[in-house]
């Protein structure tokens, strides 16, 4: 389907000349369930090629599936784009939303963090700053392996740099426990 998706978009009428008559009953919610279920099965992609992974440091494991999750592949690249605009419809917002933050918590999954507590939200909410700008520049050059890890690897460490500013500072005062 993402190769047909690629080329012609991911209109109900898209599925219904690819899976059969009734395959719009799987979707009731539109296009936007269609591209919903495929970045689910995109991330669960991720997921089973990360899952005997051994590299030991976290930040690694967070680039492995980054880079899983976004690969080379031309028609991959070309039916997120097109799957990425159905969900930029301003009343799918939501759908945006959810298949968002799914691709964060997966990446996390697969990067083996237990986190919990504010540090777990910390986490989501830094990884879908630097997920959002590695897909866009994937949208666009994505085809360049080692150029997408380069910049991969700088927005990691962007992260890891705020982290240790923060640490100089004594934390936020904001954070401060009563």
């Amino acid at each position: 389907m993402a190769a047909v998706a690629g080329e012609r978009g991911w209109g109900m009428d898209v599925l219904l000349q690819v899976a059969g008559p009734d395959a719009d009953l799987l979707f009731p919610g539109g296009s936007a369930e269609l591209v919903e279920a495929w970045f689910d099965l995109c991330d669960r992609d991720m997921l089973e090629a990360m899952w005997d992974t051994e590299e030991a440091r976290l930040s690694q494991r967070v680039r492995q599936a980054l880079l899983y999750r976004l690969p080379a592949d031309a028609s991959v690249r070309a039916a997120s784009r097109k799957g990425l605009s159905v969900l930029l419809a301003p009343c799918e917002g939501k759908a945006l939303r959810r298949s968002m933050m799914r691709t964060v918590n997966a990446i996390w999954q697969a990067a083996q963090d237990d986190s919990s507590g504010l540090t777990y939200m910390t986490k989501r909410l830094s990884l879908g700053g630097v997920y959002a700008s590695v897909l866009l520049y994937w949208l666009a050059r994505g085809e360049n392996e080692a150029a997408l890890a380069a910049f991969v690897d700088r927005r990691l460490a962007d992260v890891l740099r705020f982290g240790r500013i923060k640490a100089r500072m004594g934390g936020f005062p904001f954070m401060a426990r009563a």
